[in-house]
């Protein structure tokens, strides 16, 4: 295997990752001035705003589950249980002794198994719970709620968005650990980063898209 920087992160996907990151602050945000966390902003603003961002993230979400499917992308979070434990055990342990990370990232694989099992709990479980809460709350008073409570769907609504908001602590946080924030931010600013290669791989990335792979130094 051969260590290359290579283009794996499209424009669309930058442009979704910084999007979706964005608006999920705002929604944070305005969501716990919705609660009474704070009181910074006027209620009835924080409602409009939050509001208007959740429907401009569903929409950023629906061309995004279709970008996957139309792209084959979605195969990247595919959970595999090959070289699961050795990543938990680093995350675990072993990132606190100094040892190396052993997930040796490829051009068909870029998240660890540790990532794509998160990935995929997010986007199949957390997002589409606080997708049908959040839409079942703004529509409530064109549908019967004798069946299923009001504050039953709120404290779904709000435990999902905790849950996100670990999801991001916990993101974030793994951002400063095993190289420099910068390094690990640059992949999803420029779209190059670097990963294994076979020699097949590099000889089809020069000689078919050698605008997706940077020369060695």
């Amino acid at each position: 295997m051969i260590k290359r920087s290579v283009h794996i992160f499209t424009r669309f996907e930058r442009l979704w990752h910084w999007s979706q990151m964005s608006l999920i602050m705002v929604l944070l945000f305005t969501g716990f001035r919705i609660h009474g966390f704070y009181e910074l902003i006027d209620f009835e603003m924080a409602v409009t705003v939050h509001t208007y961002a959740a429907l401009s993230l569903l929409l950023i979400w629906a061309f995004a589950i279709f970008w996957l499917f139309t792209t084959g992308a979605w195969k990247q979070y595919l959970p595999t249980r090959k070289g699961l434990l050795k990543v938990a055990k680093y995350y675990a342990f072993g990132i606190f002794k100094g040892e190396r990370h052993p997930y040796k990232k490829t051009y068909t694989r870029k998240h660890n198994p540790l990532q794509a099992i998160s990935y995929l709990i997010l986007k199949i479980m957390i997002f589409p719970a606080i997708w049908i809460t959040g839409l079942a709350y703004l529509t409530y008073g064109f549908w019967d709620s004798s069946s299923l409570p009001l504050e039953w769907i709120a404290v779904i609504h709000t435990i999902s968005a905790f849950a996100i908001s670990v999801f991001i602590i916990v993101h974030v946080y793994l951002l400063s650990t095993g190289g420099s924030i910068k390094e690990h931010i640059k992949p999803m600013i420029t779209g190059f980063d670097d990963v294994y290669l076979t020699e097949e791989e590099v000889a089809y990335l020069e000689t078919n898209e050698p605008q997706n792979i940077k020369p060695e130094e």
